[in-house]
């Protein structure tokens, strides 16, 4: 299938990775839902909610012909997951951190709505926020929804 989608999460999480030491710096950065010892509080994934126990979707795509030769055009959503966790009670800097780290994909997408890829143009769709205090503490998970057209 001539899907876009593995290039589109190749290059957000190459994004996340390069900025991973300066911008997003503490910032666990993961393609997916990967297994990992890491103890990271704030964490940027792609292509997954951050819910262990959620249906794992990490993209979603609606095509059709752009005309009559063989391209064909692609819409797209890739979930992002900007995740802050804290040991207190104090949601109030759970939430600012998510959205701090949701705001660097939001930078990326402005600067360079292709993210370095031909024919393609993306951006901030939608988000959603959860709040949740547990025994462990409070965790702010910002959901955005990076949304699309591409041509294959």
């Amino acid at each position: 299938m001539g899907s876009r989608i593995p290039e589109v999460i190749d290059a957000l999480v190459a994004l996340a990775r390069a900025e991973a030491a300066a911008e997003l710096a503490g910032v666990a950065v993961s393609d997916g839902p990967e297994v990992t010892g890491s103890r990271a509080q704030d964490w940027l994934i792609v292509g997954f909610d951050g819910d262990p126990n959620g249906d794992f979707q990490a993209a979603h795509t609606l095509g059709g012909w752009a005309g009559l030769g063989s391209r064909r055009e692609e819409q797209f959503q890739v979930t992002v997951a900007a995740i802050a966790s804290r040991g207190d009670t104090d949601v109030r800097a759970a939430r600012e951190r998510a959205y701090e780290i949701g705001a660097r994909v939001e930078a990326w997408l402005l600067a360079d709505p292709s993210i370095g890829l031909r024919s393609l143009e993306a951006a901030i769709e939608a988000s959603q926020l959860t709040q949740d205090q547990t025994d462990q503490g409070v965790q702010a998970v910002l959901l955005l929804t990076v949304a699309g057209r591409a041509f294959t």
